[in-house]
């Protein structure tokens, strides 16, 4: 009988990409009264309220702060890292919320979350998907939005982080220069994008 529970656990993880919610339990006609047995028993594990991922599994985190909070897009280092523009595996996690945005839930349950807030106006600009290291789509900025953003916070970037980012940005075939250059017009920042355009191109 465990064996059956825990192979329809291990479905419902996969079709929800690796979290399992109360939603997605009662819609498989287990109902969240017999949540905390299944704790108890070793099958789940208990993320935040009403998200849980399987005890035999490595959750993935990026995706269970997406679950949490569906507002925050991954930023900064966390994102190069994502896109392949930046080699080392950040130990802080970098995310975007609009100015405004109450964070204090989340900065208590996780330390390692650093937050960059910005105007509403600017917050959807580049928003794009990629798949996080365990094969889990994640929202976050796209590389145009992410190098824009590291020439804007330049004094604040450590100086490996930032040449690295840009001279792969610039070196790779999916670079798209033309929609570089019209963020860079929305951030006041063109002159500075085209010399380094210029340079690395």
């Amino acid at each position: 009988m465990k064996k059956g529970k825990t192979d329809m656990l291990y479905s419902i993880s996969e079709e929800n990409n690796g979290i399992i919610t109360t939603k997605s339990l009662e819609a498989h006609g287990i109902s969240r009264v017999h949540i905390p047995a299944l704790i108890k028993e070793g099958l789940l594990v208990k993320e935040a309220h009403g998200i849980y991922y399987c005890a035999n599994e490595f959750p993935d985190e990026l995706r269970i702060l997406q679950e949490r909070s569906k507002k925050i897009i991954f930023s900064y280092a966390t994102a190069l890292f994502l896109w392949g523009l930046a080699d080392r595996v950040p130990h802080i996690i970098d995310i975007t919320v609009p100015q405004g945005y109450n964070t204090k839930r989340l900065q208590n349950a996780n330390s390692k979350l650093r937050f960059h807030y910005v105007n509403q106006n600017k917050f959807d600009i580049g928003i794009s998907e990629t798949k996080t290291t365990n094969g889990n789509l994640v929202k976050l900025y796209d590389r145009e939005r992410c190098i824009i953003d590291l020439v804007k916070a330049k004094e604040k970037i450590e100086k490996q982080l930032y040449l690295q980012s840009l001279k792969e940005y610039f070196s790779s075939p999916e670079a798209d220069t033309a929609k570089l250059i019209k963020y860079s017009k929305l951030f006041n920042i063109e002159s500075q994008i085209r010399s380094y355009m210029e340079i690395l191109s």
